[in-house]
């Protein structure tokens, strides 16, 4: 997850960037005014005390992570190796049991993909402005990276072609416009058969209501500590999957998902503010972004339900 202020400052490879941002900051109208409404002493400070509101702003909405395998990496392209299972034979003639070891094929993943928002004011505008505004806007700023990111994720899954998915077909519900326990077991059980372990459940809040009025689904249901409420995690289903709920995920499908295998992101740079200024247009504020990569890996780790 996107690391605080303070995390960052301890980082040596953040050490550099942090100490431009806080000269760029120590000119610029927007910062000068976080300073004094915050009563700060330096810029640093009110550098760190934005890029947290963005941070906490953005973490409810980066709840498409947990339908993704996360690898941070310095490089911006990285190539995964995808291992195809060992297999065993055996020779009746001789009855000896061969083995052959694992195999590997390739896929380069790039970190293309740049989540950029941004958040301006007039110079007047900031003369008069107090921080409980300045911050709200800033935290518009988090939330907005954070929806774009799980939407991109969201859009690899729904980009699956349905003969590539578990089973080779999508899931139709039993109840048009309903999901049912029924409809999730059916999903489980596909990417099972595949010889993958299904993890996750991503589903909208109109179908997660679906289920918490379903009661086979709730005996099936273990909350523990994996719950997150706040991020839309709920626990654990007996079958070891946990429950994500997004409004940004679709209302007619849901997904069953083995997260180690079914895809990745590439973090090539989380979640980072730095001071913006238009001289020409008179405009001051923040910019935050990202800097990532997405790829689905093993298309057959994946069910999908249509509803």
């Amino acid at each position: 997850m996107p690391k605080l202020f303070e995390t960052l400052q301890k980082d040596e490879k953040f050490t550099k960037e942090i100490s431009q941002s806080s000269q760029k900051a120590m000119a610029n109208p927007f910062f000068q005014r976080v300073m004094k409404e915050a009563l700060l002493s330096d810029s640093s400070l009110a550098l760190g005390k934005v890029h947290d509101a963005v941070i906490e702003a953005a973490l409810p909405e980066l709840v498409g992570r947990e339908l993704v395998q996360i690898i941070e990496t310095e490089e911006p392209f990285l190539r995964i190796f995808k291992a195809k299972k060992g297999k065993a034979y055996r020779s009746a003639q001789l009855s000896t049991t061969w083995v052959t070891g694992e195999s590997y094929e390739t896929q380069d993943v790039k970190a293309d993909k740049e989540i950029r928002a941004i958040a301006e004011f007039t110079k007047r505008f900031l003369e008069d402005a107090k921080w409980p505004v300045m911050e709200r806007q800033a935290k518009e700023v988090g939330r907005a990276i954070g929806e774009m990111e799980t939407t991109e994720i969201k859009d690899i899954y729904e980009a699956i072609s349905a003969s590539d998915l578990a089973s080779g077909a999508e899931i139709s519900a039993t109840t048009p416009g309903t999901l049912a326990y029924g409809d999730v077991l059916k999903a489980w059980k596909a990417v099972k058969a595949e010889n993958f372990n299904p993890t996750v459940l991503a589903v909208s809040p109109n179908k997660a209501g679906d289920l918490w009025d379903d009661d086979k689904f709730i005996h099936s249901f273990y909350f523990g500590e994996l719950q997150d409420k706040e991020r839309g995690i709920f626990g654990s289903s007996i079958l070891g999957f946990k429950v994500v709920v997004s409004s940004i995920l679709p209302d007619n499908r849901a997904h069953m998902i083995d997260v180690k295998n079914a895809s990745v992101m590439l973090l090539r740079r989380d979640i980072m503010i730095e001071p913006y200024g238009d001289l020409k247009n008179d405009a001051y504020g923040i910019v935050a972004s990202e800097r990532i990569g997405l790829a689905v890996l093993r298309t057959k780790a994946v069910a999908r339900v249509t509803i």
